[in-house]
């Protein structure tokens, strides 16, 4: 059963919460984060992506540059954040557009992590975990959250609709429109939360498979540190969770004519004219020479949980045999488009010239994630984009 623990957060001061929170490192390029940081000296993305501020090719994986992250936390701590008396846990919701979801942000066990209690679904790879760990150790902190998600549970969905009700910590709008809110829980609520967390037999990574990782190879590092043995996560219900397609774009045909890149996809799937968003599983848009069309397999394995998958059926039936994308990890053909970027984006690509086909997919569920980490398995890369994203720098775990 999973465990929860309250922690002593460090955090902005109310005041200049906005201010320092920001988007995950690992969402924006140095180009894109510079942006983002210029002319805001607390934002946090100065301890994240410290890099931002050398000189543009610098090398992100120097040792000065961690230095530089170290240097810039202890400015930051010192100008703009405070540091928790007692252990608590946070209610954290997230707000955009229509869709709200209310998610406990607390520490979680490694050692359930490394006992698939707490379960994963992506391989991870050992340059983006030899970066995050260095960072964690340098620090001497986890600064962004994990984002887990377990099956929805009355008792904690009952303390959630309580203690909600009282004045947030923070709530402010951030620049790409998403409302972030925090509560602190302490008292009797916090315990009530530690208890039912007791019954909730699995978490799931969403999103954050390199922080969890990274953590855990950090704990050895940080030997005799009892805080290094757990990592900071946001943990949400699943009926809350939202799921958005990750689209992809390619290059060129690999060789093909039109005409025969269009044969050869009549002769591996049913295809009609169709809109630029699928309607339902199983639906493949791909947007060609100007128009969209809709692609379907008809003889897909239903009861194979990743072979199923859209993602896989695309890959599988098109990308590989077709279009000869053997790895999208690698191969530089290939790039992924964001559905929060919408299919305006994969038109524009197209049209533009930057890519000769796109496709637009149906958008993965939580419990197509779930069912492949139960079975222990790996979900293809760039399966899933979870929108909206958390903010780093808000609730920070000291080791």
């Amino acid at each position: 059963m999973a465990t929860l623990k309250p922690f002593r957060a460090l955090r902005p001061k109310p005041a200049e919460a906005p201010k320092v929170a920001a988007v995950p490192y690992d969402v924006v390029s140095a180009d894109e984060a510079r942006a983002l940081a210029d002319g805001n000296p607390l934002s946090f993305l100065r301890v994240s992506r410290p890099e931002l501020e050398l000189p543009a090719g610098a090398d992100p994986y120097a040792a000065s540059v961690y230095q530089r992250a170290a240097d810039n936390f202890a400015a930051l701590r010192a100008q703009a954040l405070v540091l928790e008396d007692e252990p608590s846990v946070y209610f954290y919701r997230l707000r955009m557009g229509q869709h709200t979801q209310l998610g406990l942000t607390a520490c979680f066990s490694l050692d359930e992590y490394d006992r698939d209690i707490i379960k994963k679904h992506e391989r991870t790879r050992r340059d983006k975990e030899d970066d995050r760990t260095r960072h964690m150790v340098a620090l001497g902190a986890q600064t962004g959250p994990v984002f887990l998600t377990y099956r929805a549970h009355a008792d904690i969905d009952r303390v959630a609709s309580t203690a909600t009700t009282a004045a947030p910590l923070y709530d402010f709008a951030a620049p790409d429109g998403v409302q972030h809110t925090v509560w602190r829980i302490g008292g009797r609520d916090r315990d009530a939360l530690v208890s039912a967390f007791r019954s909730i037999p699995a978490l799931y990574i969403a999103d954050g498979h390199h922080r969890a990782a990274s953590a855990a190879r950090a704990r050895t590092e940080l030997k005799g540190s009892e805080e290094a043995r757990t990592m900071l996560a946001v943990a949400f219900p699943h009926d809350q969770v939202q799921i958005l397609a990750y689209n992809r774009t390619v290059k060129d045909l690999g060789g093909l004519q039109p005409v025969d890149f269009l044969e050869a996809i009549r002769a591996r799937f049913e295809m009609e004219a169709g809109p630029a968003v699928p309607r339902r599983r199983g639906d493949i848009a791909m947007y060609f020479q100007g128009a969209w069309h809709t692609v379907r397999r008809v003889d897909r394995e239903a009861s194979d949980p990743i072979g199923s998958l859209d993602v896989s059926v695309l890959q599988e039936h098109l990308l590989a045999p077709v279009l000869k994308i053997a790895d999208v990890r690698t191969d530089k053909r290939i790039d992924f488009v964001a559905g929060a970027r919408g299919t305006a984006e994969l038109q524009r690509l197209v049209d533009s010239g930057k890519a000769a086909v796109a496709f637009s997919l149906y958008p993965v569920s939580v419990s197509d994630l779930m069912g492949v980490a139960d079975a222990g398995g790996i979900m293809p890369p760039k399966s899933t984009w979870f929108e909206p994203k958390l903010r780093d720098g808000l609730l920070i775990h000291v080791l």
